[in-house]
């Protein structure tokens, strides 16, 4: 029996290609992602610069132009802040359906590993069962490592979501407070 046949051979190929277009289609869907995000925060931005500039002409005490200013710190922080979420959100879960992909595109390839190891022991000669339990060794320590390596990254991206919260959560809040602040000083100045 041929280990490989022009139609396993033409099936593996498409299969790679297949895999190769689906990996292209995920990370352009990211990047659909990333730049709808981005083109959102410029467009509120420039909105919301124009109407900030356009109430600035019809402020004549000098006083009054921090009032406005001071309603800018903590909307800006809480979209800073929503940004980094939203970015983080996309960035991560793209890289699980990309490591998703990578983990069953490596399942697919260590089960014909082990079937082509299988073919050739059947006709490997007397005396080369050690190599061959060498050989199983060998893949058996690697599959076992990537699925080490997989879960570690998996736990890191919880971890940074997890610290991105821890983070942002209490910078929310102070610039608030903060916003509260003087807004306050500001009109008791008045």
């Amino acid at each position: 029996m041929a280990l490989s046949s022009p139609e396993q051979i033409a099936a593996s190929q498409k299969a790679s290609l297949d895999v190769v277009f689906g990996l292209t289609s995920m990370v352009f869907e990211g990047v659909e992602k990333l730049v709808a995000l981005n083109l959102q925060v410029v467009k509120s931005t420039l909105a919301e610069s124009q109407e900030n500039l356009t109430k600035a002409p019809g402020i004549s005490d000098p006083q009054q132009w921090f009032t406005p200013q001071a309603g800018f710190t903590a909307p800006f922080a809480e979209k800073s802040l929503s940004y980094g979420r939203q970015l983080f959100e996309i960035v991560s879960t793209t890289q699980a359906e990309v490591a998703q992909l990578a983990q069953t595109q490596y399942a697919r390839y260590n089960a014909r590993v082990q079937v082509f190891i299988e073919e050739a022991a059947k006709s490997a000669p007397v005396g080369s069962e050690a190599a061959i339990a060498a050989w199983k060794s060998a893949i058996n320590a690697t599959t076992a490592l990537c699925e080490s390596l997989q879960k570690t990254g998996q736990q890191a991206v919880e971890m940074a979501g997890t610290n991105l919260e821890a983070v942002t959560a209490p910078t929310s809040k102070a610039a608030r407070r903060s916003d509260e602040s003087v807004a306050v000083a500001v009109s008791a100045k008045h």
